[in-house]
């Protein structure tokens, strides 16, 4: 999942409990590897998701506002016109020692524009 820097970084210190999206992820995703965007452009680590939460964007904001580390401006911007939003539970986040480029990756992933799958 393509993260900007800041937020990547808020989850991996456990400041960030939650990630908003606009879509919901496959049903059997478990797993997130957080990508964060340029300048870092690598995968710095990963997440579970704890429980996927899908409602109005005014309901998700009231929910997890308070733990989304996102100004609420921000947050509306991104949700406008939007009926519906995603909060997925941040759970057991982890800082990988070496972050991986993703070059280093086979097959070889393009860079995620919100996410990618990957099959083990």
């Amino acid at each position: 999942m393509a993260i900007h820097p800041v937020y990547a970084e808020a989850i991996l210190d456990g400041t960030k409990k939650v990630e908003f999206r606009k879509r919901r992820l496959a049903e059997d995703i478990r797993t997130v590897w957080i990508y964060a965007t340029a300048p870092v452009q690598r995968i710095v680590g990963e997440f579970h998701i704890g429980e996927t939460v899908v409602d109005s964007p005014e309901t998700i904001w009231s929910s997890f506002g308070a733990v989304g580390i996102i100004e609420h401006s921000e947050y509306q911007s991104y949700f406008a016109e939007k009926t519906e939003a995603v909060a997925f539970v941040v759970q057991g986040a982890t800082r990988y020692e070496t972050p991986v480029a993703l070059h280093e990756l086979e097959p070889r992933p393009s860079i995620p524009q919100s996410f990618s799958y990957r099959h083990a």
